[in-house]
């Protein structure tokens, strides 16, 4: 098996205006999204990652997407944000990784679904759990807040789905959010207090 160029793995957690639950999810994503568009906003925290020898550990990114009312019919607005704590060096790395140009995830999405891609922005990216409580801010760009649905069986855990397609992982929490925000890209969405979708779940991507 040939070596892997780049590797990320860490924890990812996603907020987007549909309600809960999302139908995209569960329906590969073929439904109707319960609004006009779906924009959805996904971060992730790199706990383990590298691009060649260049070593990721500890930073952020996130992806911010608009699709139409199915999202598998592509055309989607894509903007992606990279921590602006990273190096010259590690900027370039997970631009690369992140934009789609480096292969995996990202590049399936940016090949297969994306007609406006809005480039690559680098900015303060704040990653919260506490815990089924997920949040994050990004300045000028997004925030948002969330909380795995718990389960009456009093485990601790929340609901999941499995078996998905979705890109972060084939296993994801089911959440509600308190606040959806989404500023940039030329994107204006603002969501509080309605119960509106979220997922989290750990993530490993390579390439």
């Amino acid at each position: 098996m040939a070596q892997k160029t780049w590797e990320l793995s860490g924890e990812y957690m996603e907020s987007c205006n549909c309600d809960y639950l999302c139908p995209c999810i569960f329906t590969n994503p073929q439904a109707p999204a319960t609004h006009e568009h779906c924009t959805a906003l996904m971060v992730y925290r790199i706990d383990r990652g590298r691009h060649g020898d260049v070593s990721l550990d500890g930073l952020k990114f996130a992806l911010v997407i608009r699709s139409g009312r199915v999202m598998s019919d592509g055309g989607w607005v894509f903007g992606c944000v990279v921590d602006e704590k990273a190096s010259d060096a590690q900027r370039r790395a997970l631009s690369d990784i992140v934009s789609g140009t480096a292969g995996g995830p990202p590049q399936m999405i940016r090949d297969n679904l994306v007609s406006d891609f809005r480039g690559v922005e680098f900015r303060r990216i704040d990653f919260t759990i506490d815990g089924l409580r997920r949040a994050t801010e990004i300045p000028g760009v997004a925030a948002f807040a969330i909380e795995g649905v718990a389960s009456r069986n009093r485990s601790g855990e929340p609901f999941y789905l499995d078996n998905t397609a979705h890109p972060a992982n084939r296993r994801v929490a089911l959440a509600r959010s308190s606040k959806t925000e989404v500023k940039g890209f030329g994107l204006d969405l603002s969501l509080l207090g309605k119960g509106n979708n979220g997922h989290f779940a750990p993530f490993a991507w390579g390439a």
